[in-house]
């Protein structure tokens, strides 16, 4: 499932490729085929670096897994054809389980559980390792193409934009951390956050909407093993869903709705990239015309 871009002396980095697909594919595509294009199994291996690169909007989900005190290395563009990973990109990388470290060309960036890390365009060698081998730390990663770039540095959980939406008696309330975004954290194109449901709320994004201008890639965490996310996606008449793990991650094109209800708690990771980065530019569909 994941052919190898790049066997380091102590880094295994590999990359798969997807594809994408348009309302008329998804319509007729069966749970399996959804599966194979749009959620993303297995991103967290000891040792490893796991990349899966989209075409829709060039997106990249990675994850990364260091074992005891060792660093993963990567940062070779070989597999996407530039001389680095981020020769033309830029990375938000979101921490969590322990404390981690991200060491950028040298550069030392120390963050806690739920801090990103943003990685301007034009960085070369990238080290992911846990600050505390007896929490490990797991960093989950979006990169999108960037024209222009920005400094590398740590957005903490209490720097984030924070917005509480919802209501609980229509069991959707939740607090949305916006970290890279405009007055934030300058980038090019990524806009990234996390999303917490309120206790008792199972619903996010909701009412559900459309933004036609930029695609997002979810990734669902700090979930109970056995409970799962009914993440609903495809065109408001003919939707269609994706039954999501703990720490999996789904690709919603930018004509797709998106939302999900879960089994148990939940909380998730929301990146973004196209065309702008007006957070509101959306088309809200009204639960009522869903099909």
């Amino acid at each position: 499932m994941f052919p190898p871009e790049k066997d380091g002396a102590m880094t295994r980095v590999t990359m798969q490729i997807r594809h994408g697909a348009g309302p008329a594919e998804v319509r007729r595509a069966d749970t399996q085929a959804l599966r194979d294009e749009f959620l993303v199994e297995r991103l967290f291996v000891p040792g490893e670096v796991r990349m899966v690169y989209s075409h829709i909007d060039r997106m990249i989900v990675g994850g990364a897994m260091p074992t005891g005190r060792e660093a993963v290395v990567f940062g070779d563009g070989a597999a996407i054809g530039t001389p680095h990973l981020l020769s033309a990109r830029e990375m938000g990388i979101v921490v969590f389980g322990g404390p981690g470290r991200v060491t950028v060309d040298g550069r030392v960036l120390d963050a806690e559980a739920r801090d990103v890390v943003y990685l301007g365009r034009g960085a070369k060698e990238i080290r992911l390792q846990s600050r505390d081998p007896a929490r490990p730390a797991k960093f989950y990663f979006n990169s999108c193409a960037a024209g222009v770039a920005h400094p590398h540095r740590v957005v903490t959980r209490e720097q984030a934009e924070a917005v509480t939406l919802g209501d609980a008696s229509r069991a959707n309330v939740r607090t949305i951390r916006k970290y890279i975004q405009p007055g934030v954290c300058d980038s090019a194109l990524l806009m990234l956050g996390i999303t917490d449901p309120a206790p008792g709320s199972v619903w996010n994004t909701m009412p559900p909407h459309i933004h036609d201008r930029r695609m997002e890639a979810y990734f669902y965490f700090d979930m109970a093993p056995d409970d799962r996310v009914m993440h609903v996606m495809g065109l408001p008449g003919e939707t269609r869903h994706l039954v999501v793990g703990p720490e999996e991650a789904v690709f919603s094109p930018a004509w797709s709705i998106h939302m999900g209800a879960g089994t148990g708690p939940y909380c998730f990771v929301w990146g973004m990239t196209g065309e702008n980065q007006e957070y509101n530019d959306v088309l809200p569909v009204a639960p009522k015309d869903l099909r």
